[in-house]
């Protein structure tokens, strides 16, 4: 079986969508990986160093690596001039256009989508908003390349045999985007590299990349209000945004290598999380330092955090309802036991993730072969269920 593995882009970082390539590429190893753009020196000694990666046609225009993002209304043309017609198996990674490879009658396509893309759909308003794309020609410009993408992308669903959906909730926006049905396939998290022993110290943290989703400027003021300690580990556009809303209290660290971020994990009084997320590693792996969690409770944190064991929900994006869940935690902090929490982490360690992927594989695979449809096998396939390599 000849296997592809298509991802949007493999530039600006190594974040979760990253994370389980990775785990997709030790499942299926030696498949070559197509992308947008590649810049190598993001991904020095990471799976990707040595890979077969092969970038298409915005890697050679100009800039094409530096502002891709710019390229965005070209990017669904861009995807379909890569041809994968000697390929059996093509597995996309998305959260924007690689989902719409051009694939053939005899192959077999499962997508394991982190979202649909959310700047087209479920963020549009927001997204023109903070781009102060509101009203005037460029406002108007920017709706009409929307819409035609949200076609586009609309009519790429039928290219896909499988749908895997990173949460519960990323499957019903699957269903509500395309009305189709996904298999949940949670994200792998590297829990292992985090020590849930050691004794915890006054401070809140937080780690995200500053960009306004995250809402890293709601927990800077929030806890500048209150004059508790935050440590804020990341980088981003939003960077003066947050530095001016923080106080004395208020640590700004800028991007850190892994180590020191486990450090502060291992260490912080609790993590604190205010997006509307899809997944959401992080709150994952701060529950594997055995931190408790503080997070907004909407989105993929509710299929992670069990309130009241390994943390607390606060229900709007705002200060007030911050701050209340911050006094919530402080006057319960000792219900929380560490070893509870690693124990939900575990649930999303990287060998669960490939044993259930190669089974997914496996399923989908024998299921096209006999004829019958890959997706309703992989749907009726129990969690957990070993299958024997074909």
């Amino acid at each position: 079986m000849k296997t592809a593995l298509i991802h949007d882009w493999l530039a600006g970082g190594n974040a979760g969508a990253e994370k389980v390539l990775f785990e997709l590429l030790a499942t299926l190893p030696g498949s070559p990986i197509y992308t947008m753009v590649y810049q190598p020196e993001d991904f020095r000694g990471t799976p990707l160093e040595g890979a077969d990666v092969r970038p298409g046609l915005v890697q050679r225009l100009p800039r094409g690596v530096q502002n891709y993002r710019t390229y965005l209304p070209l990017m669904p043309y861009a995807v379909e001039q890569f041809d994968l017609t000697e390929y059996d198996l093509i597995v996309s990674s998305s959260h924007a256009v690689a989902k719409g490879v051009l694939v053939g009658a005899g192959q077999l396509h499962l997508s394991y989508v982190h979202s649909p893309i959310r700047y087209a759909w479920d963020l549009y308003q927001q997204y023109l908003r903070e781009a102060n794309l509101t009203s005037g020609v460029k406002a108007t410009l920017a709706k009409m390349i929307l819409h035609y993408i949200r076609l586009w992308d609309s009519s790429t669903a039928n290219r896909v045999d499988v749908f895997l959906a990173n949460s519960e909730y990323v499957a019903q926006r699957i269903w509500r985007t395309y009305r189709r049905p996904a298999r949940v396939l949670y994200p792998p998290v590297e829990v292992s590299r985090f020590d849930p022993a050691r004794p915890r110290e006054d401070f809140y943290l937080t780690m995200s990349r500053l960009v306004p989703y995250k809402k890293i400027d709601l927990i800077a003021e929030t806890f500048s209000r209150l004059g508790k300690p935050l440590v804020v580990i990341g980088g981003g556009p939003d960077w003066e945004k947050v530095k001016a809303l923080a106080g004395p209290n208020v640590q700004l660290l800028g991007r850190q290598p892994d180590e020191v971020v486990a450090d502060h994990m291992a260490r912080c009084r609790a993590f604190v999380f205010a997006a509307d997320e899809d997944f959401g590693i992080v709150p994952v792996e701060a529950q594997a330092a055995g931190a408790p969690v503080i997070a907004y409770g909407k989105g993929g944190t509710l299929e992670t955090v069990i309130p009241n064991r390994t943390g607390v929900f606060f229900g709007q994006q705002n200060v007030e309802s911050l701050a209340r869940a911050v006094r919530l935690f402080e006057e319960q902090a000792g219900a929380f036991d560490p070893r509870v929490s690693r124990q939900n982490a575990e649930r999303f360690r990287p060998e669960r993730f490939r044993q259930e992927f190669g089974a997914i594989v496996d399923v989908a695979y024998r299921a096209r072969q006999a004829g019958e449809d890959p997706e309703r096998a992989v749907l009726n396939l129990p969690l957990g269920v070993q299958v024997e390599p074909a």
